[in-house]
C-alpha cells in the first residue's frame, strides 16, 4: 500500500498536475478533495470531465466518473456485493476505493487517453428495435455505422503514418528541394532554348526530336505491352497445364473402375468430410474460441504483479488437489458397478483417439498430395524453359500413358500367377534346391572345359556383349528421339524469327529513314560548329593582340604621367629657391644698414652650421639604409628554413649551426 501510495504522489508532483504532495499531505486529504484530485486526473484523460465537483450533485459526481471508469474497463477487485461497497465509496470519497482507481489511472494515462478518444466515436449508440423500423431511422443507423468504420480504417492509417517514419520535416525538406530542382530546370530549358533559337531551321529540329521521342516512348509501350502479353500467356500456359492435368486425373481415375467403386470412394470422401465438419472442426473451434474468451479476458483485466501471480498457482494447485481427491473418492465409490462401463468408455475413447489420429494423417497426406502436385507443375514449368530438355507432348504422352495401361495389366496377370505359385511354393521349393545344385554342378563343368580349351570367362563376357548390345540400342532409340525434338523446336524458332522479322521491317524502314536524317542533321551542325570555332579563334586572336596594346599603352600613359608630376614638383622646388635666393638678395642690396647686417650675420651662421648640419644628414640617410636592409634580412629569415641559432652576448650576434 505505501508503494501504492509513493506512485501516486509521485506521479502527481510531475507534469501536468504539479501538486507538490508529500506522503502525509496526500494521506490528510478529506473526501471531497480526493474525489477533486479523481477529477482533475479524469479530465487530463478526458477534457469533458475537467469539472468543478462544487458544481454538481454527489450523485451527478459519481454517475459521470463511473461512466467514464466503465468506458476505460477499469474492474474493480471483488465480487457483486463489492460493487456495490465500491460504488457507495466512489460517491463518499473513501480512500480505499479513491487510491487504486487513482493508482490505475497514472499507470496507464497515455493509453487510456487514447481510449477516451476513440470512445467519443466508437462507443455505439444502442437504439430499440422497435425505432429501427422507421426507414429513415434505419437509414440513418445504418450511416453512423459506415461512418464508424470508416473513422476505425482512417484512424488505423493515422497510426501506421505515426510509426512508419515519416515526417514533415523532411516532406518539407524533400518539396523544397523538388521546387528548387524545378527553377533549375527551367532556367535551363530557356537557356536552351536562347541556344537554339539561333541555330537555323531550329523548328524543323525541335519538331524531328519530338517525332523521335514520340517514337521512342511508344516503343517503350509497346515493350511494355509484350512483356505483359508474354506473362499472360505464361500464366494462361500454367491453368491450362493444371487443366490438362486435372482432366487426365480424372481419365485415369475413370479408366479401369466401375460405378460401384465410384460410388464408394465418393461415400468414403463424404463420411470423412462429414467427420472433419460434425466432429473435428467444431471442437478445435470451440478450443480456439475458449482460448480466444480467456486471452480477451486477461487482456480486459488489469496489470497483475508477482504476487497476484503468486497467488492465482497457489489457487490452481489447491484446485487441482481438490479434483484429484473427488476423482479418487469417485473411482472407489463405483468402481465395482461401473467396471464393464469403464472398460467400454475406455475402448471408445482409445478408439476416438485413434479415429483422430487417422484423420489428421489423412489430412497431412492430403496436403502432401497437394504439394506435390505444385511442386510437379514447377518442376515441368522449369523442364519447359530449359533448353534441350526433353518433355513428353501430344502423340508421345498417348504412348506413355498407353504403355503404362499395358504394365498395368501385365502388372494385375502377373500378381495372379504369383498368388498361384505361391500356393506352390512348398511344392516347388525342393525342386529350386535341386535344381540350384544342379546348375552349380554344370557351371563348373563348362569352367572346367573352357580352362581346357583355353577360352575361361566366355559365357560371361558373352552375356556382358549382350547386355551392352541391348543398352546402345536403347541410347540409340532417345538420340533419335531428341534430334526429333530438336528439329521440331529449330523449325518453331525459325518460324519465330520471320514473325519477328516480317513484324519489324517497317520500324526499321522508318528508324533508317530516321537515322539519315540525323545524319544530315549531324553533318550540318559538325559544319556549323567549324565555322563557329573558326570565327572564335580569329575574334580571340583579335582580342589577344588589342589588349596587349591597351597595357603597353596604359603603361606609358602611366609613365607619362609619373614624368609629369616630377618634373612639376622640381620645377616648384626651383621656383622657391629662387624666391628665397631673389629675397636673400634683396636683404644685401638693401639700403638699410641693419638689414645688411642681419643678412651677413644670417649668412655667417648658415655657413658655419652647413658643415655639421650635413654631416647629420648624410648619417641618418646611413641609418636609414642599414633599418631597411636588417628589416629585408628579417623577412628573409622568416621565409626561409632556419638554418642555425642567433645568440647574443655583450652587443655582438653570433650564429650557431
Amino acid at each position: 500500500m505505501s508503494d501504492q501510495i509513493k506512485f501516486i504522489v509521485e506521479k502527481l508532483n510531475q507534469e501536468p498536475f504539479k501538486k507538490n504532495y508529500n506522503l502525509i499531505t496526500f494521506d490528510s486529504l478529506e473526501s471531497m478533495q480526493l474525489l477533486q484530485l479523481l477529477s482533475d486526473v479524469l479530465g487530463e484523460i478526458d477534457p469533458k470531465h475537467a469539472v468543478d465537483i462544487r458544481e454538481e450533485t454527489p450523485e451527478q459526481t459519481a454517475k459521470r466518473m463511473l461512466s467514464l471508469l466503465g468506458i476505460l474497463k477499469y474492474k474493480p477487485p471483488g465480487s457483486i456485493s463489492d460493487l456495490s461497497a465500491f460504488r457507495q465509496g466512489l460517491v463518499t470519497g473513501s480512500k480505499p476505493v479513491i487510491h487504486p482507481v487513482l493508482h490505475w489511472l497514472l499507470q496507464r494515462t497515455n493509453e487510456l487517453k487514447k481510449r477516451a478518444y476513440l470512445a467519443r466515436f466508437l462507443v455505439r449508440l444502442e437504439v430499440p428495435a422497435e425505432f429501427l423500423q422507421d426507414d429513415t431511422v434505419a437509414e440513418t443507423n445504418k450511416q453512423y455505422e459506415e461512418l464508424m468504420e470508416a473513422f476505425k480504417n482512417l484512424h488505423k492509417e493515422c497510426e501506421q503514418l505515426r510509426t512508419s517514419g515519416f515526417s514533415t520535416a523532411e516532406i518539407r525538406r524533400d518539396i523544397s528541394a523538388m521546387e528548387e530542382e524545378k527553377d533549375q530546370l527551367i532556367k535551363r530549358v530557356e537557356r536552351l532554348k536562347k541556344r537554339v533559337e539561333t541555330v537555323q531551321n531550329h523548328q524543323r529540329m525541335l519538331e524531328i526530336a519530338r517525332q523521335l521521342r514520340l517514337e521512342k516512348e511508344r516503343e517503350e509501350s509497346l515493350a511494355q505491352q509484350k512483356q505483359e502479353q508474354k506473362n499472360q500467356l505464361f500464366h494462361a500456359e500454367q491453368r491450362l497445364q493444371r487443366v490438362q492435368l486435372q482432366l487426365k486425373e480424372m481419365h485415369h481415375a475413370v479408366v479401369d473402375s466401375k460405378p460401384e467403386s465410384l460410388m464408394k470412394k465418393l461415400e468414403e470422401e463424404i463420411k470423412f468430410n462429414s467427420y472433419l465438419v460434425t466432429e473435428k472442426l467444431p471442437r478445435e473451434l470451440e478450443s480456439k474460441k475458449k482460448s480466444l474468451y480467456f486471452l480477451q479476458k486477461v487482456v480486459v483485466e488489469p496489470a497483475m504483479s508477482q504476487s497476484d501471480l503468486n497467488v492465482l498457482e497457489i489457487k490452481i494447485n489447491e484446485v487441482n488437489a481438490q479434483i484429484n481427491q473427488l476423482i479418487e473418492k469417485r473411482m472407489m465409490k463405483y468402481e465395482p458397478i461401473d467396471s464393464k462401463f469403464s472398460m467400454y468408455r475406455q475402448q471408445a475413447s482409445i478408439i476416438a483417439r485413434k479415429k483422430e489420429a487417422k484423420a489428421e494423417e489423412l489430412q497431412a497426406a492430403k496436403e502432401e498430395m497437394s504439394n506435390t502436385e505444385r511442386q510437379m507443375l514447377q518442376k515441368t514449368n522449369q523442364a519447359r524453359e530449359l533448353e534441350g530438355s526433353e518433355v513428353l507432348k501430344g502423340d508421345e504422352f498417348k504412348h506413355y500413358v498407353n504403355k503404362l495401361r499395358s504394365k498395368n495389366t501385365y502388372y494385375k496377370k502377373k500378381r495372379l500367377e504369383i498368388a498361384e505359385i505361391t500356393a506352390e511354393y512348398g511344392i516347388l521349393q525342393r525342386t529350386e534346391e535341386l535344381l540350384k545344385q544342379r546348375h552349380e554342378a554344370i557351371q563348373q563343368q563348362l569352367q572346367a572345359i573352357e580352362d581346357k580349351k583355353g577360352i575361361s570367362g566366355y559365357s560371361y563376357t558373352q552375356e556382358e556383349l549382350e547386355r551392352v548390345s541391348a543398352v546402345k540400342s536403347e541410347m540409340d532409340e532417345m538420340k533419335g528421339r531428341t534430334l526429333d525434338n530438336m528439329s521440331e523446336m529449330v523449325k518453331k524458332l525459325n518460324t519465330m524469327v520471320a514473325d519477328k522479322k516480317s513484324n519489324l521491317a517497317p520500324v526499321i524502314k522508318e528508324l533508317r529513314q530516321l537515322r539519315q536524317k540525323c545524319q544530315e542533321l549531324t553533318q550540318e551542325c559538325d559544319e556549323k560548329k567549324v565555322q563557329y570555332d573558326s570565327c572564335a579563334a580569329g575574334l580571340e586572336s583579335n582580342r589577344s593582340t588589342l589588349e596587349q596594346e591597351v597595357k603597353g599603352l596604359l603603361e606609358e600613359c602611366i609613365q607619362e604621367e609619373s614624368n609629369y608630376r616630377y618634373i612639376n614638383c622640381m620645377k616648384r622646388n626651383i621656383e622657391v629657391q629662387l624666391q628665397r635666393a631673389k629675397e636673400e638678395m634683396k636683404t644685401y642690396v638693401s639700403p638699410d644698414p641693419q638689414e645688411r647686417r642681419k643678412a651677413i650675420r644670417n649668412l655667417m651662421v648658415f655657413l658655419y652650421f652647413h658643415g655639421p648640419n650635413m654631416k647629420q644628414v648624410k648619417m641618418w640617410q646611413d641609418f636609414e639604409q642599414l633599418m631597411e636592409c636588417k628589416s629585408e634580412c628579417f623577412l628573409k629569415q622568416q621565409n626561409q628554413t632556419a638554418i642555425g641559432q642567433v645568440i647574443q652576448e655583450g652587443g655582438k650576434d653570433r650564429l650557431v649551426l
